[in-house]
């Protein structure tokens, strides 16, 4: 019913999106971009093609002004006056097509983006155990036949591949080593899919990334979901990722939050911004304030539609929320 009311509302809304949207800045966020099947996602993330990016590209800066990470600074902290409401692009979780396929389209088009990385995953030395989870789903898809052990294990009643496969995808983090037990019953070696595909970046590229002009910032050490973590735990993955981009020489000052930051307590932020060096943190909640000034919410835009449907219908939800006054998320 709601997504129904949303896109009925989103119909109504100004193909001048620039001059209606309801906020000075856009963050638009996405993962990967490539025309390739890419099977460590492609369960979790649905990426855009070259195509359908460049069309969310050529839409935004019709409407938008694309900056860069000082200009975004200088233009929250009101030293900068932009001619048009602001852009900043996005990235998140590291992934190579980053290197391949996005940054040459970017540096072709002038625009700047942000990559907010996970160092555990740097260099192919590991995977996020979401993308663990795509490859098993695949592998599922594959396989004649299923070892009885998988669903017993998993508590699963039903042997129909489908319900086993939305098992594996809501595994969480703290199940994680689940999946390696899984890749095992499964045939799947996530080590020799590391090692041939790569799905990471490596160092010397996000060294080179940086040459280029685009940021490399913090998304915690191997991607946890903070809601789910206590207070020191999430203190020490955060502390942990600011170490190895000081170290590398990459951009320290903001940090965006694996997965959501719903549910992340106000006392998170208290104790992150006691490091003065860190300007910003940026959560994924679509166009929404935030009782936490210094947090800024990013819309996602891998939702299987079009970058600017995308943003009417955001656009079309947060005057909706703004009615009941449930646009601003509080935190306790």
């Amino acid at each position: 019913m709601k997504d129904r009311i949303i896109n009925v509302l989103a119909a109504f809304e100004s193909d001048n999106i620039g001059k209606s949207f309801p906020l000075d800045y856009c963050l638009p966020l996405y993962h990967s971009v490539s025309d390739r099947e890419l099977p460590h996602i492609k369960h979790v993330i649905r990426y855009k093609n070259t195509k359908q990016f460049e069309e969310d590209l050529d839409h935004l800066a019709k409407n938008f002004q694309f900056v860069d990470w000082q200009e975004f600074k200088e233009f929250t902290s009101g030293n900068f006056k932009p001619k048009k409401k602001i852009a900043l692009l996005t990235f998140d979780d590291g992934f190579r097509e980053f290197y391949d396929v996005a940054a040459p389209i970017l540096e072709r088009k002038g625009i700047y983006a942000c990559n907010f990385v996970n160092p555990a995953f740097i260099d192919n030395k590991d995977m996020m155990f979401r993308c663990k989870a795509s490859l098993l789903v695949d592998a599922v898809e594959r396989n004649k036949t299923i070892d009885p052990e998988i669903y017993f294990v998993l508590s699963l009643k039903n042997v129909d591949r489908h319900f086993l496969q939305k098992k594996i995808l809501a595994i969480n983090y703290q199940e994680k080593d689940t999946l390696d037990w899984l890749a095992e019953k499964l045939e799947v070696d996530f080590n020799a899919y590391s090692k041939e595909f790569k799905p990471y970046l490596s160092t010397e590229e996000l060294k080179e990334l940086t040459r280029k002009g685009f940021g490399i910032s913090s998304h915690s050490w191997d991607h946890p979901k903070y809601g789910d973590l206590s207070l020191k735990e999430q203190m020490e993955t955060t502390d942990k990722t600011f170490a190895y981009l000081k170290e590398n020489g990459f951009l320290y000052e903001s940090f965006a939050f694996p997965f959501t930051d719903f549910e992340v307590q106000k006392d998170f932020f208290d104790e992150l911004f006691k490091n003065e060096e860190i300007y910003c943190s940026f959560g994924c909640a679509g166009i929404k304030l935030d009782s936490v000034k210094k947090n800024f919410q990013r819309i996602p835009m891998e939702m299987g539609e079009s970058g600017e449907q995308i943003l009417k219908k955001e656009m079309a939800y947060f005057k909706l929320k703004r009615l009941i006054n449930k646009n601003t998320i509080l935190r306790k």
